[in-house]
C-alpha cells in the first residue's frame, strides 16, 4: 500500500476539508515565540485554498486536561495564520459546538476557519476507543474530506489523527509527504558517509533509534545529558551530572555492537562543568575522564560538550553526506552552555548533502540560536514521530492513510 496524497482526493472545490495540522507552538504570555510549525502548514493550506476548498483547520496545543483552558487557546495561532496567508482566518471558540458549526457553515470557497484546541475535548486523547470514535464522529460532521498534515502526531492514536481518517475520505498533506520522503532517505540507501548526532537529556529516549540505526550508519556522535551515561558505562566518574544508572548495561551493549559492526561512536573528550544548574553558574572546561577534578568536585554538573569535542563533531558532520541530528548538545537555553549546540548547528548548514534537524528541542535550538530554516536540508516538525519512524515502529496516523 502507498500513502494517499492530495491528488487522490479529486476536485475539492466547494468541499469542506478538515486539515489536521500540528500547530502546537510555544507561547509566552499569549505570544508565539516560534512559528515554525505554523509556517510549515502553509503549503498544504495554500494548495487547498487555491483549489477552492472550504478549509477547516484543527490542531492541539499544549496539554490541557480535556477541558477548555484559556492559556492553551489556538486564537493567537489563528491570528498568525491570517498574517502568513494574507487573508482573513475565522476562529471558532469551541471544537465541535455551536461556534464551530456556525463558522464552518459560513465558509465560502477558499475560506479558512481555525477551530479551538482539540484537546479541550477529552475525546481527542481518550484511551477508550469508543470515546475517541464518538468525538471523531462529531468532528466528521464539520467536513467532507480529511487532509492529515500534522506529522508531529502521526505516532499517536488520537481521534483527529486515526478515527477521523476512517470516517472521511482522507489523504496526507504536503508536509507529511515531505517528512516521509526525507525520513525514507535516512533509512533506505542513505548517501555515505552517514552520521547521526544524538543529544538531549536521556539515553532511554533514544534507545530505539540507536538500535535501529546502528546497522545503517557510519558514525554516531553523542552529546547532551545522555553523554554522561555513556561516560559512566566506560568507567568514568561524572560527578552530579545527569545519569541513568539503569541504562548502563544497555549502553555497554551498544558500544560493543558498534565495535563489531565497525560503526564509530564518538564520545566527548571534554565537557563544560558547572557548579550548579543555572544560567549564571560558575563553570569551566574539564576532560571527559576527569570531570570531578574541577573545583566543583563531585557536585559539579556537566551542562555542555566542550570546545574540543564541538570542533571534532563539526569536522565529522562536515565530512558526511547524510546527517540526522536529534537533541541539543547542552543546555542551550543558557547562553553560557549553548556553544556546543551552536557549533553542531553551524556544521549542519555546511553539509554537502542531506542535513536533517529532527524536530523538538533541536528545531527550537537552531531558531533560538539565530539560524534560519532554509540553512538546513530539512527541519522536521515531529520530534517524537521522527524518532519512532527511525526506530522502525508502525505509526497509526500513517497506516490509516495507506502507508505500509
Amino acid at each position: 500500500m502507498t500513502l494517499r496524497t492530495l491528488d487522490t482526493l479529486g476536485s475539492l472545490e466547494g468541499k469542506r476539508v478538515i486539515v489536521r495540522c500540528d500547530l502546537n507552538v510555544p507561547l509566552r504570555d499569549g505570544i508565539i515565540t516560534d512559528d515554525g510549525r505554523v509556517r510549515a502548514s502553509l503549503p498544504t493550506l495554500n494548495a487547498l485554498i487555491n483549489a477552492g476548498a472550504r478549509v477547516v483547520v484543527c490542531s492541539h496545543l499544549g496539554r490541557p486536561d480535556g477541558a477548555p483552558d484559556p492559556q492553551y487557546s489556538l486564537e493567537p495561532v489563528a491570528q498568525r495564520l491570517s498574517e502568513l496567508l494574507g487573508k482573513p482566518v475565522a476562529f471558532a471558540r469551541d471544537t465541535v459546538g455551536e461556534s464551530a458549526q456556525e463558522a464552518v457553515a459560513s465558509l465560502e470557497d477558499g475560506g479558512v476557519v481555525v477551530i479551538e484546541n482539540l484537546r479541550f475535548n477529552a475525546g481527542e486523547t481518550a484511551k477508550d476507543d469508543a470515546t475517541r470514535a464518538a468525538f471523531a464522529a462529531e468532528l466528521a460532521a464539520l467536513g467532507d474530506v480529511l487532509v492529515s498534515d500534522g506529522f508531529g502526531v502521526v505516532h499517536r492514536k488520537q481521534a483527529s489523527v486515526y478515527e477521523l481518517a476512517k470516517l472521511l475520505p482522507s489523504a496526507a498533506g504536503l508536509l507529511i509527504a515531505a517528512e516521509l520522503d526525507v525520513l525514507d532517505r535516512l533509512t533506505e540507501n542513505p548517501e555515505r558517509p552517514y552520521a547521526v548526532v544524538l543529544g538531549g537529556s536521556k539515553v532511554s529516549d533514544k534507545l530505539g533509534v540507536i538500535s535501529h540505526l546502528l546497522p545503517r550508519v557510519d558514525t554516531i556522535l553523542v552529546g547532551g545529558g545522555m553523554l554522561f551515561t555513556f561516560l559512566k558505562a566506560q568507567g568514568h566518574a561524572v560527578a552530579s551530572s545527569l545519569l541513568e544508572e539503569d541504562q548502563l548495561e544497555t549502553v555497554r551493549g551498544y558500544l560493543a555492537e558498534a565495535a563489531e559492526r565497525g560503526v564509530k561512536i564518538v564520545l566527548p573528550t571534554d565537557v563544560v562543568v558547572a557548579a550548579s544548574f543555572g544560567a549564571d553558574a560558575a563553570h569551566e572546561v574539564a576532560a571527559a575522564d576527569a570531570i570531578e577534578t574541577t573545583p566543583f568536585g563531585a557536585s559539579g554538573i556537566g551542562l555542555d560538550i566542550g570546545p574540543e569535542t564541538a570542533a571534532r563533531f563539526a569536522e565529522v558532520i562536515r565530512a558526511s553526506k547524510t546527517v540526522f541530528w536529534n537533541g541539543p548538545m547542552g543546555v542551550f537555553e543558557f547562553p553560557a552552555f549553548a556553544a556546543g549546540t551552536k557549533t553542531v548547528a553551524q556544521a549542519l548548514t555546511e553539509v554537502d548533502g542531506l542535513s536533517v534537524v529532527g524536530g523538538g528541542d533541536s528545531a527550537a535550538a537552531v531558531r533560538q540560536l539565530g539560524f534560519s530554516d532554509d540553512q538546513f536540508g530539512h527541519i522536521s516538525t515531529g520530534g517524537g514521530a521522527s524518532l519512532e519512524f527511525l526506530e522502525g515502529k508502525k505509526l497509526p496516523g500513517l497506516e490509516v492513510l495507506g502507508w505500509a
